[in-house]
């Protein structure tokens, strides 16, 4: 039976050669899919209307007042490029933007400061001895100009919609411009370290009561666990300190003073959830010690019963091994009463025994 020809053979019998088929490109995503929001304020007031960031920029340097502030939401480097481009942000800066796991910090490049911050969430859970995960990080970076600030978020539980409601309503804030903004969301991260902290407080309560109670379950590695959750959040905590109080001491004419004071306020609350950070790490620390001597103990006490009974159970063993042995002239061997005897002597001598051991507290 002759061969088949293929699909390419006969694609190629017209001139003798196959044609190659375009390999497809894929379809670029707009930078709208990455646009949370774009406004323009003035005056403290949100102008109507959608804008694409370069109209926002392009109407608020047309009136020579105002700001614009856009959302984005884990962009990639092509999309971002462009924004990058109309606003003049620093390319070093943009690549921090893009990568995650950067550590809170401010940096300052020409006229616009990058500020990140480390956004967390508490994760519900029935209990802390069986969580999986307690606390979940995100990350905040901020780009602020004269007449511009751009957020870039990581993470899904980071929002600012609702902060941008309530800014929304209080045009005064507003209008003391972007710095306003960069203020609004120090405040709002730093909250929500205030209400982790406060959840994570009721979970030690509850494990340090679990630890300390008689014949309790919890373990080592239990604590050692939140020992962990507690670690994350001391890594977005701590690092926040200086930037706060940069901002807060005039780092930058971009901050205005009336917005200095503000950041002073913000650096107050930030202070208060660092104690309460680093109080955590020392209890959890006292918990495992405290998990491990009890270990100790329970190993101790363990060692002692199994001491006692096996001291108990060697009188009759070595009674027995005695009388077993296979000659004609032992004590008693022939008489009548000698078996219930060496029974009662052993019995006797056990319950002595036992007697000594539960007044020492071994038993």
């Amino acid at each position: 039976m002759p061969a088949i020809p293929s699909l390419g053979g006969l694609r190629g019998r017209g001139n003798g050669r196959a044609k190659s088929v375009p390999a497809e490109r894929p379809i670029p995503v707009p930078l709208s899919a990455y646009v949370v929001d774009c406004a323009v304020y003035v005056d403290g007031k949100r102008l109507p209307g959608r804008w694409t960031h370069a109209e926002a920029i392009k109407e608020v340097r047309k009136r020579r007042d105002g700001f614009v502030w856009i959302g984005l939401h884990e962009p990639d480097a092509e999309q971002i490029q462009g924004v990058a481009e109309t606003f003049g942000l620093h390319e070093l800066a943009v690549e921090d933007a893009l990568e995650a796991h950067q550590r809170p910090k401010l940096e300052r490049y020409d006229d616009t400061l990058f500020m990140v911050l480390k956004t967390v969430r508490y994760v519900e859970h029935e209990s802390p001895t069986t969580a999986n995960e307690i606390v979940e990080t995100g990350e905040l970076m901020a780009f602020l100009g004269r007449d511009f600030v751009i957020t870039v978020r990581h993470g899904n539980h980071s929002g600012l919609a609702r902060l941008r409601r309530e800014m929304d309503e209080e045009p005064e804030r507003l209008s003391l411009g972007p710095a306003a903004v960069l203020h609004a969301i120090a405040d709002h991260v730093v909250d929500h370290y205030l209400d982790v902290t406060e959840s994570i407080e009721q979970d030690i309560d509850e494990m340090e009561t679990q630890v300390f109670a008689p014949r309790s379950q919890v373990s080592a590695e239990q604590i050692y666990f939140m020992k962990r959750e507690v670690l994350e959040l001391r890594r977005a905590v701590m690092p926040l300190k200086t930037p706060l109080q940069r901002l807060a001491e005039g780092y930058s004419r971009l901050i205005p003073d009336e917005v200095r004071s503000y950041f002073r306020d913000v650096d107050d609350h930030l202070t208060t959830v660092s104690e309460r950070v680093v109080s955590f790490d020392e209890l959890l620390t006292t918990l495992v010690d405290a998990t491990l001597a009890k270990i100790t103990l329970q190993q101790n006490t363990d060692m002692r019963k199994i001491t006692a009974w096996a001291a108990i159970i060697a009188v009759p063993t070595a009674l027995a091994g005695i009388y077993g042995m296979n000659f004609d002239y032992m004590p008693e061997l022939h008489w009548q009463f000698g078996y219930p005897l060496v029974v009662t002597i052993i019995l006797g001598i056990c319950l002595l025994l036992y007697r000594i051991f539960r007044k020492n507290q071994w038993l």
